[in-house]
């Protein structure tokens, strides 16, 4: 596979911008173009080549948070899906929950994400066991990731539960989250562990109990943290949103799902599998087949 790299002139609203990106397209010529979702600069890099080829669009998110930017690229969002080949998404979920996909499910086909089982069978743990129960947060220190309300679940549950946080990942709202956890006197129950290598993260899911993706918004449109930590034999909590997170954790069976933007029911989760460690072990049991 030849890669041909496009230099990046800045980000905005998290969409990178390129100026030579359309150039260095302008020299291929494809059988099949793939274009990843949403990204203005390839769709409009793709229609102004007037490329007659056919290309396939890996669907990612509905544009969530930028609305400002939405009233201009809406056009040109509705044209790249209806002339596409096809459609890739992850979770049916998402096709029935999305606005843009719905009237196009006809041509939606459903790809889901994947990991490589093997890494994260056997690894010995990253932090070693305390004595407490212990959650794993994996992510991007993004709005959406739901980490704030992750913090003030934990400072809901009763002061006898023994429980400990590790909070993996970083991003933006590192400094916003530590500064909540200090205010809700969490300092000894919540540890940031920052970002880890490939190498540590199978080590990172054998140090949990439970892991747990508050995500609130629809720009979690997966949720691949749930899928490495199910190949670890975690039992997952996450949030109904209409999205993947209900197609990798189905409730009862794989973990639990809870409504998002709800501190006090996911502390009530988190109590609940905290007190009931064989219905721990029975949500994590996985058979393959």
């Amino acid at each position: 596979m030849e890669v041909i790299r496009a230099s990046r002139l800045a980000t905005v609203a998290s969409t990178p911008l390129s100026l030579t990106l359309p150039f260095l397209l302008s020299r291929l010529r494809p059988d099949v173009t793939h274009l990843h979702f949403p990204y203005p600069v390839g769709e409009l890099s793709h229609w102004f080549l007037r490329w007659k080829r056919p290309y396939v669009i890996g669907y990612h998110s509905d544009v969530v948070k930028q609305q400002a930017i939405l009233r201009f690229y809406n056009p040109l969002l509705r044209r790249a899906l209806r002339d596409a080949a096809a459609i890739l998404v992850a979770s049916p979920n998402y096709v029935q929950s999305s606005p843009y996909l719905r009237p196009l499910s006809h041509k939606c086909a459903i790809v889901p994400y994947a990991v490589d089982f093997e890494r994260f069978v056997n690894a010995e743990p990253l932090f070693a066991a305390d004595g407490r129960f212990t959650l794993l947060f994996m992510g991007r220190h993004r709005y959406y990731k739901g980490g704030d309300d992750l913090i003030r679940a934990l400072a809901s549950l009763p002061a006898a539960l023994p429980v400990r946080l590790l909070l993996g990942g970083d991003g933006p709202l590192r400094h916003e989250w530590e500064q909540l956890s200090r205010s809700l006197g969490l300092q000894e129950k919540i540890q940031f562990v920052g970002h880890l290598n490939d190498d540590d993260l199978p080590r990172f899911y054998a140090s949990g109990d439970l892991f747990v993706l508050p995500a609130n918004s629809r720009a979690e449109a997966f949720g691949k943290v749930l899928q490495e930590a199910m190949a670890a034999g975690l039992p997952c909590l996450t949030t109904e949103l209409g999205t993947g997170t209900s197609f990798v954790v189905q409730d009862g069976v794989t973990g639990r799902v809870v409504p998002p933007r709800q501190p006090d029911v996911l502390a009530a989760a988190i109590e609940d599998l905290a007190n009931l460690p064989t219905l721990c072990r029975r949500l994590c049991k996985l058979e393959l087949v």
